[in-house]
């Protein structure tokens, strides 16, 4: 039986140590065969890294490796190029380390191909001379390989100073790249984010962006064919549904794919529990939402373009862009209208994301993962006894720290991450044709609950936020339900303690 390949992301290691390896080399093959310059965005674990390798060992002329893989006769293995492979995958935590990062890739470069650097010149110079002087030392073009391009500007996403810096200094090492076209045989940069061209690749206007192009939408990642014939021997006894329902579910516009890290975890340990703390947990992003006061994006009957999803940059970042390119959020449906623009929905890929997100916006507004509290708020709302809802919505509250409570929208995000790990249909922000719920939860069915937040100032203003709710008949869209519980729940803007919890019933035919 070939060993599971967890963490292995050299190509000669895997094949030399008798790993599963998933034949993505029909991809690559089509891929060198019909672009030069290429960028693929992918959440963090996906295979890039492996992905790179691959094709490092495939311009190298290593036939060897390749036995009974797709592109084995129909490469030219005599034809060999020279690669730079640079590597940003380490933690940069201050701005002026990125020099030091730069240099030793360089130098590793320079070393294995046993040229000098010249002293003399700076960071993007000694670039430029290694790509001229591969190409006139193997008198072949010069393969580049970049990966995980935008970590070290993501490390520092906090610091906007920081971070521009980094930027700066990135977009002149990569910018050696344009005009180099007699020396370049193929480039492929891969990273999480996607920045804008316009801002990091200033004139590398043929840099082919590849993230959602259909041909490649399972170039990583394993499709569920790949799991259930290259995987087997391991899913004896296994609940195949249920594995989809947890870790399957990212989608490139092609297959919908597993991240290969998390699901080769669960065939090791056959264990459905939550393994995205150990692979794709993205802390920056939390650190973002939390900046903006847990502003999270409405997901629900939202629908987004290509260039909004691929939409990022140090002065604007959305959190919806965010969420897709970290791979907390993926493309659920696909529509196209008559103009022929093509917009996307978006949900989380899976039970196992959904859970871990909402576990994550807890700890980051408590300090603490709060599963005791899910569990007891999930029965509440289901027996409908609005007394515990009351009772551990006050609990809740009172365990977030005192910085934290700024708005009804911080409060509106908290109980959303309380209950979104239960499983309901949580919406935050509920668009209604009168203006927006600040949170709904579909329980089933039968039952509604339509909530809206109030931060008071005064002892009279009591009872705001369920006349708001009545008003402006938020309840409307849910006329079809049996039960819609209308609850106004009410803090105190200075103590920050709930002050006023108020509700009635609409009963379906009332």
């Amino acid at each position: 039986m070939k060993r599971l390949p967890i963490g292995i992301s050299d190509f000669r290691e895997l094949v030399k140590g008798n790993y599963v390896y998933v034949d993505k080399t029909k991809y690559i093959y089509e891929l060198v065969s019909s672009s030069k310059y290429v960028f693929l965005s992918r959440p963090r674990r996906f295979g890039k890294s492996l992905l790179l390798s691959t094709i490092r060992y495939i311009y190298e002329g290593k036939r060897d490796l390749f036995k009974g893989l797709y592109i084995e006769d129909k490469w030219d293995w005599e034809e060999r190029y020279p690669v730079i492979k640079i590597d940003f995958s380490v933690d940069i935590r201050e701005g002026k380390k990125i020099y030091e990062r730069i240099k030793e890739e360089l130098e590793l470069n320079y070393a294995r191909y046993e040229i000098e650097m010249d002293k003399e010149k700076d960071i993007p110079g000694n670039f430029k001379k290694l790509i001229i002087e591969l190409n006139k030392k193997y008198k072949k073009q010069v393969v580049v390989l970049i990966d995980e391009y935008d970590k070290p500007i993501l490390d520092l996403i906090e610091d906007k100073k920081q971070a521009e810096e980094v930027r700066r200094i990135l977009k002149e090492f990569y910018s050696v790249l344009k005009g180099m076209d007699e020396y370049i045989r193929f480039v492929l940069v891969t990273g999480v984010s996607k920045f804008a061209k316009v801002s990091l690749f200033s004139g590398l206007n043929q840099l082919e962006d590849i993230s959602l192009d259909k041909r490649y939408g399972d170039i990583c990642g394993y499709t569920q064919e790949e799991l259930e014939n290259y995987f087997k021997e391991y899913l004896e006894g296994v609940n195949i549904e249920e594995v989809k329902e947890w870790y399957n579910g990212y989608n490139f516009l092609a297959n919908k794919v597993y991240n290969p890290f998390d699901v080769l975890l669960y065939l090791r340990k056959k264990e459905i529990r939550n393994y995205w703390y150990e692979t794709g947990r993205t802390e920056f992003l939390f650190k973002i939402i939390k900046q903006r006061n847990f502003e999270l994006p409405y997901l629900h009957k939202r629908y987004y373009t290509s260039e909004i999803l691929e939409k990022f940059d140090i002065e604007y970042i959305s959190i919806e862009a965010l969420m897709f390119q970290t791979g907390y959020l993926t493309i659920k449906e696909e529509y196209k209208y008559e103009n022929e623009e093509v917009l996307y929905s978006l949900d989380y890929p899976n039970k196992e994301v959904r859970k871990s997100f909402n576990s994550e916006i807890l700890f980051y507004i408590t300090g603490d993962y709060q599963v005791d509290k899910t569990t007891l708020i999930s029965l509440a709302f289901k027996k409908e006894n609005i007394e515990e809802i009351r009772k551990q919505i006050e609990i809740f509250i009172s365990t977030i720290s005192y910085e934290v409570l700024k708005n009804e929208y911080v409060y509106a995000a908290a109980i959303y991450g309380l209950v979104y790990a239960t499983g309901y249909n949580v919406v935050i922000e509920d668009n209604t044709s009168k203006g927006r719920i600040d949170l709904t939860i579909v329980v089933d069915k039968r039952v509604v609950y339509v909530i809206e937040f109030k931060v008071l100032e005064r002892e009279e203003e009591k009872g705001k936020a369920l006349k708001q709710i009545k008003e402006k008949e938020y309840y409307r869209k849910y006329l079809n339900y049996e039960k819609i519980y209308l609850v106004g729940i009410e803090f105190d803007k200075v103590n920050k303690n709930l002050v006023n919890f108020e509700y009635e019933v609409i009963r379906k035919g009332t």
